[in-house]
C-alpha cells in the first residue's frame, strides 16, 4: 500500500473512531439484546429475566490522547456492567474491571496499530456480544480474547489479578 494510501486509512479511522466519542442514542431494544447475549453466554448468572445493569460509555483513545474506560468500585453483591465499545488507535490503553463481583458484558474492543490491556479481577465474569477477529495483530494466548475484540496490526491483552 502506498504511503498516501496508508494516510488516507489512518485519517479516515481517526475520523470513525472520534465520532464514536460522542453520545449517541441506543434503542432499548439494541441493549436488551447485548445484555442478553452476555446472559446466554453465561449461562448460569444471578440476574434473573429483567436485569438491573450500568453502562460505562465508549471509549476513545487516539495516539495515545482520550479517556479509558473502567469499573474499580467493588460491591457487596453481583453487579451487571455493559461495557460500550473501546476504540484505540496507535496508542496503548487500559481497561480496567476490578471489582471481583463484576459481571461485565463488553460489546466491542477495537485496537488498530495500536495496544489495549484489559485487567479484570480475577473473581470477575466477561463475555462479549460478539465474535472477534484479528488482523496482521496479536491477541496473546488467551483464547477469550478472539470473542471480545478486533485487532488490526495491534496487540489486546488480558490480566487478571486478584487484588
Amino acid at each position: 500500500m502506498k504511503s498516501s494510501k496508508k494516510a488516507t486509512l489512518i485519517v479516515a479511522l481517526l475520523a470513525f473512531c472520534l465520532t464514536l466519542s460522542f453520545p449517541t442514542v441506543v434503542s432499548a431494544r439494541e441493549v436488551d439484546s447485548s445484555i442478553a447475549a452476555c446472559l446466554k453466554a453465561w449461562g448460569d448468572h444471578p440476574f434473573g429475566n429483567t436485569p438491573q445493569f450500568k453502562t460505562l460509555e465508549t471509549s476513545v483513545r487516539v495516539f495515545g490522547i482520550g479517556r479509558e474506560a473502567g469499573d474499580t468500585e467493588p460491591t457487596s453483591s453481583p453487579s451487571l456492567v455493559l461495557i460500550n465499545p473501546s476504540f484505540n488507535v496507535m496508542g496503548g490503553s487500559t481497561i480496567e474491571l476490578l471489582n471481583p463481583n463484576g459481571w461485565y458484558c463488553l460489546r466491542t474492543t477495537v485496537s488498530i496499530m495500536g495496544r489495549v490491556s484489559i485487567r479484570a479481577h480475577c473473581k470477575a465474569h466477561l463475555a462479549s456480544t460478539s465474535a472477534g477477529t484479528t488482523v496482521l495483530g496479536n491477541n496473546g494466548e488467551n483464547r477469550n480474547l478472539k470473542d471480545i475484540a478486533v485487532t488490526t496490526m495491534g496487540t489486546i491483552s488480558v490480566e487478571r489479578p486478584c487484588n
